[in-house]
């Protein structure tokens, strides 16, 4: 007997599974074919609006806008550069004309400060002292004027040429201040000094000027340069006059060599009488032979005898001066000769009332006689002041 083989217990039970039913497939090409279709509207659609009169306007009026903007952007630009060339041309204009205004102003510099140089080149034949004349001597390093150039910084060379003019200025300035004052003083010394023995020399005016003319220069401070130095040149005028009037005075040794002085002027005791009498010189007491010389600038208006002077000689200065020397041995100079002060004109001796040799020296204003000690002193006072 078969056995029968039992069926599987736990397994599922064989179902029948029915086929799903087909589903609906599109083809590709009516897809792609489609959307082509739906661009083609969107573009038909845009394109159309886009040609509509009033789109149309509003985009081009928008480009016109932007256009107009960019126009406007470069004229500002073009401005821009514009203006920057011309304040560039502006500038280089300026420094063309400082460099002008400069090397003008350093020209007429230059000549004022010769003139300066001359005036104290002058003062130094005058006696006054060389330091001072060396003032006025040009600075060492020359203006910077003509030596600009195109590299560098040009407003430093610029500055540096204007600091070297004003440098010269004040040195011209000071030089000039320097002469005035010691030609016043010094002429003020020698016409106090002559006043004081009754002498006025003839001097210049004040108001007068002398010296080359050069043009001013422009400017409140350098125009004032010729003015100052002009009156610098007056000054000097003036006391090349007092000087020349103290070399003329009476008021010199009528001795070469230092002798000693026997007699004063005023009384005294004669030495022929014993008693008292005035004496109306100076006796100096000297060698026989010993030059005589004239006290001053005058004319020899007599040469002979006179009484108790013996062989005398008279010479005739400016002012109502006379001098007179006496007791001489011999005559250099003849009447209407012209003497200058140191000029020999006769000999000491021992003519006339006269106890041995010597000179009786005699100064005489007004035909009377006065103290020849104070115009000796004079002489003295003013060779101390030309001598500076």
């Amino acid at each position: 007997l078969r056995k029968s083989v039992p069926s599987k217990p736990f397994a599922k039970p064989q179902q029948t599974v029915a086929k799903a039913p087909s589903r609906l497939s599109v083809r590709p090409g009516f897809l792609y074919g489609g959307f082509a279709a739906l661009l083609a509207t969107h573009v038909l659609t845009l394109v159309g609006l886009l040609m509509a009169p009033d789109i149309s306007r509003l985009f081009v009026g928008q480009n016109d806008a932007i256009l107009t903007a960019y126009e406007d952007r470069i004229s500002q630009l073009r401005l821009e550069v514009d203006r920057l060339q011309s304040r560039h041309y502006v500038q280089a204009g300026d420094i063309n004309l400082q460099l002008q205004d400069l090397a003008q102003t350093q020209e007429l510099l230059m000549e004022q400060h010769q003139y300066v140089k001359q005036l104290a080149d002058r003062a130094a034949e005058l006696g006054i002292e060389a330091a001072v004349a060396q003032t006025a001597t040009p600075p060492a390093d020359p203006l910077l004027v003509g030596s600009l150039t195109a590299t560098g910084d040009t407003g430093a060379q610029i500055e540096a040429a204007a600091t070297s003019i004003d440098r010269m200025m004040n040195e011209s300035r000071i030089a000039l201040a320097t002469l005035g004052d010691a030609a016043t003083s010094r002429t003020d010394e020698i016409v106090s000094t002559l006043a004081g023995i009754g002498i006025k020399p003839k001097l210049p005016s004040l108001d007068a000027v002398g010296g080359p003319l050069l043009p001013a220069m422009d400017g409140p401070e350098s125009s004032t340069l010729i003015d100052d130095a002009n009156v610098v040149s007056a000054a000097l005028e003036r006391y090349k006059a007092a000087r020349g009037a103290a070399d003329l005075a009476p008021v010199h040794k009528p001795l070469v060599t230092a002798t000693r002085t026997s007699s004063t002027f005023g009384n005294r005791k004669d030495p022929f009488t014993g008693r008292l009498a005035f004496h109306s010189g100076i006796d100096y007491a000297a060698p026989q032979g010993t030059k005589v010389l004239s006290a001053g600038a005058g004319v020899v208006t007599y040469v002979g005898q006179m009484s108790g002077y013996g062989n005398v000689v008279e010479v005739t200065h400016g002012n109502g001066l006379v001098t007179r020397y006496g007791h001489l041995s011999s005559f250099l100079a003849k009447e209407g000769q012209k003497v200058s002060t140191g000029t020999p004109i006769a000999k000491v001796g021992s003519t006339g009332r006269s106890t041995g040799p010597h000179l009786h020296f005699v100064v005489r204003r007004s035909d009377s006689a006065v103290d020849p000690a104070r115009y000796l002193n004079a002489g003295r006072a003013l060779a101390e002041i030309l001598a500076g």
